[in-house]
């Protein structure tokens, strides 16, 4: 009899320090642009080491199958829960990614490559603008100056975004980790 207590206490003191994890997941998951809800959802099918329906996350959170919805469509969209296909299975299943350095990338590559990709083309377009007004013979002096000005302005912040450009794509070859490691590679 013993022997269950002991083993019970054990069983509780796993899921103490699984709520630690979830609770500080849940949290933190404003970084993603998450409500906690989202976060405790992820960090909930994180320690899950089967692929759960919607039905089974919603009995284990309590939570509305619309909200699971939403939260499991918001997860995948950030590349943290990926849909897993089981035979005989007509029921849609799910899996947290448990590799955060693929979270990472799939989720901030995604927002910086459309940050450089948006801002170098309304760069390029205003420069078309100002370039127009400097080349225009029959300009004011300090309309063209002012023109110059925006123009140099733009053209120095290219360098970050050229820069942003270059740092996504050694995540994505994964270069990066030669000049950071990830823990214990390359000892």
């Amino acid at each position: 009899m013993s022997y269950q207590l002991t083993t019970q206490k054990e069983r509780e003191e796993i899921e103490r320090a699984k709520d630690i994890v979830i609770n500080s997941i849940a949290e933190t998951m404003d970084v993603y642009g998450a409500a906690p809800s989202v976060g405790r959802l992820y960090a909930t099918m994180y320690f899950e080491n089967d692929p759960m329906t919607l039905d089974e996350m919603k009995d284990m959170l309590e939570m509305s199958k619309p909200s699971m919805s939403t939260g499991v469509r918001a997860l995948q969209e950030n590349g943290m829960v990926n849909r897993i296909w089981e035979k005989g299975s007509r029921k849609n299943k799910y899996a947290a990614e448990k590799d955060f350095f693929k979270s990472f990338i799939r989720f901030y590559c995604k927002r910086w490559e459309r940050e450089y990709k948006e801002n170098l083309q309304a760069i390029a377009d205003s420069q078309a603008i100002l370039k127009t007004i400097i080349n225009n013979h029959n300009c004011e002096e300090a309309v063209r100056k002012e023109s110059e000005q925006c123009y140099e302005q733009l053209e120095d912040s290219k360098k970050y975004y050229r820069w942003l450009e270059r740092l996504v794509d050694s995540f994505y070859s994964h270069e990066i980790f030669e000049l950071i490691p990830k823990e214990n590679e390359g000892k």
